[in-house]
């Protein structure tokens, strides 16, 4: 989508809710002459004309004669909307031929059918909200957990713009004074010496804590792969229905059940994870479960954590013991059906009866390397030993992200780029001033930093890198 798409002198219109049967569903207006517009196919056109800002209006929508829908009108008036702009929300029934008849008519009376992520660009154009709030808009509706809705609605309220400001005015703070050393010359040693370098070395550290941030906020924004395998009847169908806390899976005694894979979003900790719950693994003459057993390898291998389960009642034998050292993926073993065997889900840092057949005195098992893979005592039935699963498969996904962030976080890839290429100007700039480069060096660095820095904010954007950013937004928006 180009930004020629986007033309603001037009009025527009769009369903914002879901075309499926519900008590309430809205259709949403904004342009100069929505209110207007509207007022043509409302039972009361006078008090609509006339309604303040932030105000509600009851009424019918009507097709001439013919009443459409009961409604309600919020009005809102430029410039204290959400794109800026004169808005009308239509409050109907939620019923899709209801929804649908009245976008119908705002169609067919002079509006025209917004665009993805039109009314949130036209926010942009019309200054009600930088890039960094309106990528965060997005990231909320596509957010799988509390934690990443929470990093969203940060960014939203405006944390991530006020970090990038504060580094913005570090560097500013230092270019003026290297400019009044240029303009006003004094004898100094070096070139080093002739600015106060605090500023510039502060706004380094924050734009390095900023870089490093993406990597945690990536994790709970695309979530990870936790791949549950074993042998068949190991325990991975009711561990699966266990963390989502549902029946999805079907359980039973037989051998096979499951002869597909099975998918669904769940929460480890806060972090956004894909759960797959797989074919047992062993060797079988039927053609279809042979296949299920090839999609649990290929998964397995495509994982970000293995859960890897193992009967307690029967312990590991070679192809479990096989398959772990083997595992390129990191992997946990994990021990199912515990509440069958006394002692089995104590607590953590004790085991209560002697190790399983396979399993080393410490209570891990064989992994790739000679390493070690976590072990887990856990029954699905009671719910024992899966806050310790869920510590470990978390401690794995975030092993190298810092967890003690004061600042805000990236939210896109599109910003972490500008933040690294505004790091590395700055790292340039320290560097030119300690190696004696003339000051002038040193300014062309720091003013490319800042350019850099206002494309995160959108002060400063190509307008494919706009076009990029609104059209994968939901046309409601």
């Amino acid at each position: 989508m180009t930004l020629n798409q986007y033309t603001p002198e037009e009025d527009i219109s769009s369903i914002a809710t879901a075309l499926a049967p519900a008590a309430l569903g809205i259709v949403r207006t904004s342009g100069k002459k929505c209110i207007e517009l509207i007022s043509k196919v409302f039972s009361r056109p006078k008090a609509l004309l006339e309604a303040k800002g932030n105000s509600l209006v009851y009424g019918w929508i009507k097709d001439g004669e013919n009443i459409i829908d009961e409604v309600m009108l919020a009005v809102y008036r430029a410039p204290k909307s959400f794109t800026g702009e004169d808005m009308v929300e239509i409050f109907c029934h939620g019923g899709p031929a209801v929804v649908t008849a009245i976008q119908n008519l705002m169609l067919k009376n002079g509006f025209r059918q917004a665009n993805r992520g039109e009314y949130t660009f036209r926010a942009y154009i019309n200054g009600k909200t930088d890039l960094t709030k309106a990528e965060a808009v997005k990231e909320i509706i596509d957010s799988h957990t509390d934690i990443s809705r929470s990093h969203a609605a940060g960014r939203l309220a405006g944390n991530l713009f006020e970090e990038i400001d504060s580094i913005k005015k570090l560097i500013i703070d230092t270019l003026a004074a290297i400019e009044v050393e240029i303009e006003y010359p004094e004898d100094e040693e070096t070139i080093a010496d002739s600015f106060n370098r605090d500023d510039i070395l502060l706004a380094e550290k924050r734009l390095t804590n900023l870089a490093e941030s993406w990597k945690g906020e990536k994790l709970y924004q695309d979530g990870a792969r936790v791949v549950l395998a074993g042998r068949t009847n190991a325990g991975k169908s009711s561990l699966f229905n266990a963390i989502l806390k549902e029946e999805r899976a079907i359980v039973s005694d037989i051998e096979g059940t499951t002869r597909d894979w099975l998918e669904s979003w769940a929460s480890i900790n806060g972090i956004p994870v894909r759960l797959f719950d797989t074919a047992g693994l062993r060797e079988t003459s039927d053609v279809i479960e042979a296949q299920g057993v090839e999609l649990s390898k290929n998964l397995a291998n495509d994982a970000d954590v293995v859960l890897y389960l193992v009967d307690s009642t029967t312990g590991l034998d070679e192809n479990d013991k096989s398959f772990i050292k083997n595992c390129r993926e990191p992997l946990i073993t994990v021990y199912t059906k515990c509440d069958l065997e006394q002692g089995r889900c104590g607590a953590a840092e004790e085991k209560k009866t002697a190790p399983l057949e396979g399993e080393g005195e410490d209570g891990s098992a064989g992994c790739t390397g000679g390493e070690t893979s976590p072990v887990c005592y856990i029954s699905s039935k009671t719910g024992e030993g899966i806050a310790e699963l869920f510590n470990k498969i978390s401690g794995i996904l975030m092993s190298g992200i810092s967890t003690e962030r004061e600042q805000a976080g990236l939210g896109s890839a599109r910003q972490k780029e500008a933040v690294c290429e505004a790091l590395e100007c700055v790292k340039h700039a320290i560097i030119s001033a300690d190696d004696n480069y003339t000051l002038d060096a040193v300014v062309q660095d720091l003013e490319d930093a800042l350019d850099f820095l206002g494309e995160v904010t959108g002060d400063v954007t190509p307008d494919d890198v706009l076009g990029s950013i609104f059209e994968n937004f939901c046309v409601g928006k």
